[in-house]
């Protein structure tokens, strides 16, 4: 099959230029591509549905006799319409097409079809609008693609077809035959064949298996290869711990979570065989910057300099501040480098940098830029890693000779899916508070409760604390800074007539960012309207409510990270959820809210919930893109994991013949995200 990667689609039968770059708008390219271009979903006209039994909504098969003639006539708004009932034996339905004046010749009084299309339930009875139908006795289920524009699905359904006839005739399959017995899976060519044309709901089943379970073991077994060609020759040996001395520095005791995090990075970075390569994850709060800061500290203490890389300039400076407090008695330089600084203030930071004079700079994606060099890096530290690209973590770590790479998270991400995000990293966890965190109130309440809740918001700022309220969340198109504004005017013209109320926003500008989050940091604003920008960043231990608006929009992860931000303090903290959600999905995720606080639980449950979008968000996260599979799975990705850790112990390096197709996989998957480490 690999040689169809190298057919252009436009070579086949009726596709041509013109087509094959409509074909190319969907990111098919090669006849290769087409075949894995799997259906998003089936039309199942096997199974003729009873009328009777029939959900609203539902799309089905009603196989049925024309027991009416046609009445062709016009709606209200002058559309051409067509109906006619249809009695599948039992019960009867109206169909109805809009402006297609050749139902009347392609649909005969007292003939039977099968109809197939979407039940209406209404007054009136049962209903199906613009169904697709056939005379013939139809007993195949019809793949479903995703389209552009000029695409029909029986053009890409076509084209399949005779892709598939253009498979050869002994097909090199990825899966030896003896993986394939053992974990139960079916040969190549009829999983090919039955995810696009299948001969029944077995069949379809049968090769969804296998392809969802190639493709997860193909990542899984990528992102192992990639972490051992990561982990090659330790050239940045740290030869003395200075953890204890950092420790001394403290004003507080670090935690044997934090303790057992900072022993763990200290031994892979003496290690002579490997570097580190390790990512720290710990709940909001549980103190992941001190361990980040205890290894730098080793790091420099043994010559070699350091860069922090945040996701965004609100986290650049919130960690740069404390690294600066972390290191004030001690010799070494910190310094920060940000796309908002000046052009001779980026210069001037960047020779220093170049020169060795700085030993720790923290910034955000102008470290990677060309203009960025370093005197001696030994190591990398990126925080929030999901929400880098791999190849911005590979440009970062170009910068120095092989550096140390620490990821720390404060997204809790369930075991199975942190195997695939975090594939090619070793893991700490902390999980431990430290001593002082306070037990968060979480309440969830109805839009009619809105008043009482910033009636006591008022309460509260009037004995002294502060507040954030999370403005809705914006719909993708409106304008975030018109509707944290008016939000914010409302809140003070109606509520907070004598109280100083900031607004923080994603589209200002750094120096006002700056300037509100200084003014509520020193508590001259006492209460905080923000988006979610302040997810991450703010650490504030006067505020003790956090308030959020539309929380049924937001994942249970992200409702966490919010939550995070109070509690930080000695006095008594809240989080106040307003949704009008009282019912189904929505409903259930917030009370998990107000049950848990532990973040793992609530990983999971959003994961269960609501899939896997919420850890990663709107950002690109560096994996291949998956065209079958879903990270929510857990149970086809526990089956690759199993199926990974056969394969590398049968042949470590995918060196035997067995897996040559799989190795080529691979590096197909990889080279196309950026990742040319393992070629």
């Amino acid at each position: 099959m690999a040689s169809l990667y190298n057919v252009k689609i436009e070579q086949l039968k009726g596709v041509g230029k013109k087509r094959g770059e409509l074909f190319n708008k969907l990111g098919i390219y090669s006849v290769g591509e087409l075949l894995e271009f799997y259906p998003r979903s089936y039309e199942d006209w096997t199974t003729s549905e009873n009328l009777l039994t029939a959900n609203h909504g539902d799309a089905v098969c009603v196989k049925g006799q024309v027991v009416t003639p046609i009445k062709n006539g016009f709606t209200k708004t002058g559309k051409y319409i067509s109906k006619l009932e249809v009695f599948d034996g039992e019960n009867t339905m109206e169909v109805v097409f809009f402006n297609n004046r050749y139902i009347s010749s392609m649909l005969k009084y007292g003939e039977t079809y099968s109809f197939y299309g979407k039940i209406s339930r209404t007054l009136n009875g049962v209903q199906m609008i613009a169904p697709e139908f056939s005379q013939k006795d139809s007993d195949n289920i019809h793949p479903i693609y995703n389209l552009t524009a000029g695409l029909t699905n029986r053009m890409v359904s076509n084209a399949v077809k005779q892709a598939i006839t253009m498979l050869p005739e002994k097909l090199n399959d990825p899966l030896p035959e003896n993986l394939r017995e053992k974990f139960s899976l079916c040969n190549l060519r009829f999983a090919i064949e039955n995810i696009h044309f299948p001969k029944d709901n077995n069949s379809l089943e049968t090769a969804r298996k296998r392809l969802i379970t190639e493709e997860l073991l193909v990542l899984n077994l990528g992102l192992r290869q990639l972490k051992n060609h990561q982990r090659e020759n330790n050239t940045n040996i740290v030869k003395k711990d200075f953890s204890q001395e950092f420790e001394n520095l403290l004003p507080f005791p670090l935690t044997n979570a934090q303790k057992r995090a900072i022993s763990d990075c200290v031994k892979d970075v003496m290690n002579r065989e490997v570097t580190l390569n390790r990512l720290v994850q710990g709940d909001v709060g549980s103190g992941k910057t001190a361990v980040a800061a205890s290894l730098a500290y080793t790091v420099i203490k043994n010559g070699m300099q350091v860069a922090f890389m945040a996701p965004t300039e609100l986290l650049a400076e919130q960690h740069y501040k404390t690294f600066v407090n972390f290191f004030k008695n001690t010799d070494i330089n910190v310094s920060m480098l940000t796309g908002s600084l000046k052009q001779s203030e980026k210069d001037k930071v960047r020779d220093a940098v170049q020169k060795g004079e700085i030993q720790i700079v923290v910034g955000t994606h102008a470290l990677i830029t060309d203009k960025t060099q370093f005197y001696n890096l030994g190591l990398v530290v990126t925080d929030e890693q999901h929400r880098f690209g791999v190849s911005q973590r590979a440009k970062l770590l170009s910068k120095g000779n092989n550096p140390h790479l620490l990821v720390m998270s404060a997204t809790p991400i369930p075991r199975t899916l942190g195997l695939i995000i975090y594939g090619d990293l070793d893991i700490s966890i902390i999980d431990e508070l430290p001593p002082g965190r306070q037990k968060i109130d979480t309440l969830l309440i109805g839009e009619d409760k809105r008043q009482r809740a910033l009636g006591f918001i008022k309460q509260e700022v009037l004995k002294g604390r502060q507040a954030y309220i999370v403005c809705p969340l914006v719909e993708e198109g409106e304008m975030e800074l018109a509707s944290a504004e008016e939000y914010a005017a409302e809140l003070m013209l109606n509520y907070f007539q004598d109280i100083p109320v900031g607004i923080l926003h994603g589209k200002m500008k750094a120096q006002d960012k700056e300037r509100v989050m200084k003014q509520f940091s020193d508590n001259e604003l006492k209460i905080l309207v923000a988006t979610v920008v302040i997810e991450v960043g703010i650490d504030v231990p006067n505020a003790t409510i956090m308030m959020i608006e539309n929380a049924e929009r937001f994942g249970l992860s992200q409702l966490h990270q919010l939550r995070g931000r109070v509690g930080r303090g000695k006095e008594k903290s809240y989080c106040i959820l307003v949704s009008n959600y009282n019912y189904g999905t929505s409903f259930e995720r917030l009370k998990t809210m107000c049950t848990t606080s532990d973040g793992f639980k609530i990983a999971d449950a959003d994961l269960k919930l609501r899939g896997p979008g919420d850890f990663f968000g709107s950002r690109q996260h560096g994996l291949p893109q998956l065209n079958i599979s879903s990270f929510a799975d857990t149970k086809s990705l526990e089956l690759s994991q199993k199926i990974a850790d056969y394969v590398m112990a049968d042949s470590h390096n995918l060196l035997d013949d067995n897996y040559r197709g799989l190795k080529s996989k691979i590096l197909r998957l990889f080279v196309n995200t950026g990742n040319s480490t393992l070629n």
